[in-house]
C-alpha cells in the first residue's frame, strides 16, 4: 500500500553557509500526528523566499523514500526522511514516473502533482552542513533524475504519517515529473511537449512560451 512514511515542517532560519548569511527554510521536522494543508502548504510550514519558491504550483514537497534509500547508496550515509526539504515522503509510489496533473487523496486533502523541483546553491549548502558529499551537487541532483514533485493542494484538510495514498486520477497526456525536469532542465527541445498540459503550472508555461516566441 502506498502510503506517507512522514510529514515534516520547518520555519526560515537564519544560517551560515560559505561565509555568507542566508535565509532558508530548508531544515525540516517530522511531525507527530496530523497536520493540516492549506492552498499554500502545510500548517507550521513556510518557505524561505517567496519569490522563487511556494505559491500554489509549489505548496508541498514529495520525495519518496526509495529515492532516499538510493542516494544513500550513492552518498555512503543514511537519510533521515525530510532531509531533502520535503514535506511528504512517500513510500511504494515512483513518484518520478508520475503523469503531471495525477492527483492523491491522503487523509483529508486532495493533492494534484503540478511541478519539480530544480536544484540550488542553498541545497548544496545545506548538504554541505549537515556532513554529505556537496561536490558537485547540484550537478549530481540534475544527473540522477530523481526530483520529486511540487504538489498543489485542490482540498484542504489534515494529513499524518502512515495514511494511504490514494490515487484518485491520472491525466492521458503522459508527461511524467521527469519529463518535466529533463524539458526545464536538461533539454529545451522538448518544451513544446508541455502544451499538453491542461493547467500547466505558471513558471514551465512561462519557461515554455519564451522558449516558443523565440521560435
Amino acid at each position: 500500500m502506498a502510503h506517507l512514511e512522514a510529514v515534516s515542517v520547518g520555519m526560515p532560519q537564519q544560517v551560515e553557509w560559505g561565509g555568507r548569511t542566508l535565509r532558508t527554510a530548508t531544515a525540516k521536522t517530522a511531525v507527530e500526528g496530523p497536520v493540516r494543508a492549506h492552498r499554500l502548504g502545510l500548517e507550521g510550514d513556510q518557505v524561505g523566499h517567496a519569490d522563487v519558491h511556494g505559491g500554489l504550483d509549489q505548496a508541498v514537497y514529495a520525495y519518496a523514500r526509495e529515492d532516499l534509500d538510493w542516494w544513500e547508496g550513492e552518498l555512503g550515509q543514511p537519510i533521515a526522511s525530510g532531509m531533502f526539504a520535503e514535506n511528504l515522503t512517500t513510500v511504494g509510489l515512483d513518484l518520478n514516473a508520475t503523469v503531471i496533473g495525477t492527483r492523491w487523496r491522503i487523509g483529508e486533502a486532495l493533492f494534484e502533482v503540478a511541478s519539480v523541483r530544480t536544484p540550488c546553491n542553498v541545497f548544496k549548502g545545506w548538504m554541505g552542513d549537515q556532513g554529505y558529499d556537496e561536490s558537485q551537487w547540484v550537478r549530481r541532483f540534475t544527473q540522477a533524475l530523481r526530483p520529486g514533485p511540487y504538489l498543489r493542494v485542490l482540498e484542504p484538510g489534515e494529513v499524518a504519517a502512515g495514511q494511504e495514498i490514494v490515487v484518485e486520477s491520472v491525466p492521458a497526456h503522459g508527461i511524467t515529473v521527469v519529463d518535466l525536469f529533463v524539458a526545464l532542465n536538461l533539454d529545451r527541445s522538448r518544451l513544446p511537449e508541455l502544451a499538453a498540459i491542461d493547467g500547466l503550472a505558471e513558471l514551465p508555461r512561462r519557461v515554455m512560451d519564451e522558449y516558443l516566441a523565440r521560435g
